[in-house]
């Protein structure tokens, strides 16, 4: 039963391992569907603003979290 628990702990933190990550996702989200449906926003616009947003919340996590592990040595 541990394996098991183990294996589920591994895939739950997979996603939600960093709190800001998916707080910035659903706030980005959240905005450009307001934007949008407001119609400031033209759809390949803020598909293209969500595409990088998205590209740029990650970035700054990956950033973080190597700066974090770079501590830890």
């Amino acid at each position: 039963m541990s394996a098991i628990a183990a294996i589920v702990r591994e895939i739950w933190g997979l996603f939600v391992d960093d709190g800001s990550l998916a707080a910035g996702c659903l706030a980005l989200t959240g905005a450009l569907a307001a934007a949008r449906y407001a119609d400031l926003l033209s759809p390949p616009l803020a598909g293209l603003a969500l595409v990088a947003g998205l590209l740029a919340l990650l970035a700054e996590n990956l950033r973080r979290s190597a700066r974090r592990l770079k501590r830890r040595r």
